[in-house]
Order: C-alpha cells, then sequence, then structure tokens
C-alpha cells in the first residue's frame, strides 16, 4: 500500500502490526457485518499516520473487500494518507497528535454513564505523550474511575526526526502513569500471546484506567528498516518492497 501510494509512515505501521493483530485477532469484540453494532469494542489510532496497519486489519477482518487496500492514498479513495472514520470499523479521523486518547475517555465515560459492558482501546504513540491533552485525559479517567478504558503506548522510542529520549524524555513512563491513578504493566510488543493475554481483561486495578506500555521496534520484521528513524518518513522503492516482502515472508 505504502510503496504504491509514494506515501510514508511504513516504519510507524509496523511497529503496531502485533498489537493490531492481537487486538483484531483475539481481544477485541465486534461484528464486521454490522459494524455500528452498539456493544462493539471501540478502537482509536491516535498515532493515525500508522492507519495502513489498521486498514489491513480492518479488511482482513472482513470490514471491506481487501481489494479496497490497492486505493489506498488514490484521490478519491476512502482510504486516506491518515486514518478517517469514513473507513467502515473506523471510529475517530486522527492525525494531529494528542486527540485519541482524550476522545477515547469520553467514549469510555458514555459507556458507563449509558451502564454498557464495551471497552474502549486508544493505541498512542511515544513521541505524542509529550502531548499536554494526554495527561489532561489521563487525570480526567482516573478521576472518574473508568476502568472500561485502555490505552496502548507503542514504545519504539523514535519519532519523527530523532529519538525520543532526545526530543522530551518520558522516563519513568509507567512510574508516572501510575501516579495520575492508573493500573500499569509492560509487554514485549511484538509477543502476541503476552499482549493478548495483558489485554483480554480488564480492569488491572479495580476502579482505574490501564495502561500497557508496549515495547516495540519501529519498522519491525525488516531488517533495514527496523529502529531507523529515516523510514518514519521515508517511502519504500520497488526494490525496498521486493526485499521487504522476501524477510516478512521468510520469517
Amino acid at each position: 500500500m505504502v510503496t504504491r501510494a509514494r506515501a510514508s509512515h511504513i516504519g510507524s505501521a509496523l511497529s503496531i502490526a502485533d498489537i493490531v493483530a492481537a487486538l483484531y485477532g483475539e481481544v477485541m469484540r465486534f461484528n464486521p457485518a454490522n459494524w455500528s453494532w452498539a456493544d462493539r469494542d471501540r478502537l482509536l489510532l491516535s498515532k493515525g499516520h500508522a492507519c495502513v496497519a489498521i486498514y489491513a486489519a480492518l479488511a482482513d477482518a472482513g470490514f471491506f473487500p481487501v481489494e479496497l487496500l490497492q486505493d489506498y492514498g488514490r484521490d478519491g479513495s476512502m482510504l486516506m494518507h491518515h486514518i478517517s472514520h469514513k473507513v467502515p470499523g473506523v471510529e475517530f479521523s486522527t492525525g494531529s497528535l494528542g486527540h485519541g486518547l482524550p476522545f477515547g475517555t469520553g467514549k469510555a465515560l458514555a459507556a458507563k454513564r449509558q451502564g454498557k459492558d464495551w471497552r474502549t482501546f486508544v493505541i498512542l504513540g511515544d513521541g505524542e505523550m509529550a502531548e499536554g491533552s494526554n495527561w489532561e485525559a489521563m487525570m480526567f479517567a482516573a478521576h472518574h474511575g473508568l476502568d472500561n478504558l485502555v490505552g496502548i503506548v507503542d514504545y519504539n522510542k523514535l519519532q519523527s526526526l530523532t529519538t525520543v529520549a532526545k526530543t522530551l524524555g518520558l522516563e519513568p513512563l509507567a512510574d508516572k502513569v501510575a501516579a495520575f491513578g492508573w493500573g500499569v504493566r509492560e509487554v514485549d510488543g511484538h509477543d502476541h500471546r503476552a499482549i493478548a493475554d495483558a489485554l483480554a481483561r480488564g480492569p488491572w486495578e479495580s476502579g482505574k484506567p490501564s495502561m500497557l506500555i508496549a515495547h516495540t521496534i519501529k519498522g519491525k520484521g525488516v531488517s533495514f528498516m527496523e529502529d531507523q528513524v529515516a523510514w518514519h518518513y521515508r517511502n519504500p522503492s520497488a526494490d525496498d518492497l521486493a526485499l521487504a516482502l522476501g524477510e516478512l515472508a521468510d520469517a
């Protein structure tokens, strides 16, 4: 998709691919035949630039034909370069960072007030954890006891131009999130079993929202993309694509 559209953000998409696979494969409750089903779990991709991972998962799950993935990034396509709610199964359009968790907090509050048992999951980029709106949302969620809300930080340690540590360090991230009143766990973000087991049940602490810090590798699965900040923006050439697909096929 990314090569065909001459687009970018493939490193960010590969970073969350295992998280997305676990969510759609085992954890979330949804119905592709009725994607607006009122009792579905909600997934919000706050790092909207990694949308191809979600689009691929939605197509694989049956929300729309796989053939439509070929239209990604084309003029007039519903599959835009940043995730769009025009796509069946997508809850919220994102692009500007720091919006997903505040919106997800509102969703979780609405479910609580309506007496519903569905959960809201929000995938966050580690770079966007510098946004103050996320920390305000975390305070709000803890204050209201939103234990039906689950945040997942894609902690690949890289953002648009350099490392997260050089841009604005997050550590000690787990301690900070816990201090804001959340239950916190850390996991290998490429271990499907560990991800699914952590997210299958909740809340981890009674009356508290949950935050999974997933330690990941940007560009995971493609040797020349792994942990390379250039693949935040760089578009894979036809040769890059052939090499990448070969490595993934052998994995």
